[in-house]
């Protein structure tokens, strides 16, 4: 059907930049919204930013001007640059996707999550 995969995570010491990707694959006609959402150690999921297919973009008040969220639609991929980052970003980072695929019958909508990448801000 469809997947998600991310890349890009790691460890990072405070004040540090990642660059996360998201790549979809599959028999995809068309990405609604694709975004990410974290989870940190004790705490549930956040959305940190999302972005439709018309480029409308949605950021989390905590990450406004320290993260930059994009998409390259002829690779079906998803970005997020992380700048500045601190302790508190430390969290799992899954993308999300809303998607049409085809089935090998007719079109379908999904909802998609990615496996997750791991941030680590420490020193």
């Amino acid at each position: 059907q469809v997947q998600l995969v991310e890349s890009g995570g790691g460890l990072v010491q405070p004040g540090g930049s990642l660059r996360l990707s998201c790549a979809a694959s599959g028999s995809i006609l068309i990405i609604n919204t694709i975004g990410w959402y974290r989870q940190a150690p004790g705490k549930e999921r956040e959305l940190v930013a999302a972005i439709t297919s018309s480029c409308t973009i949605n950021y989390a008040d905590s990450v406004k001007g320290q993260f930059t969220i994009s998409r390259d639609n002829t690779k079906n991929t998803v970005y997020l640059q992380m700048n500045n980052l601190e302790a508190e970003d430390t969290a799992v980072y899954y993308c999300n996707a809303d998607v049409v695929f085809w089935d090998a019958v007719r079109s379908r909508s999904l909802e998609v999550w990615g496996q997750g990448t791991l941030v680590t801000v420490s020193s």
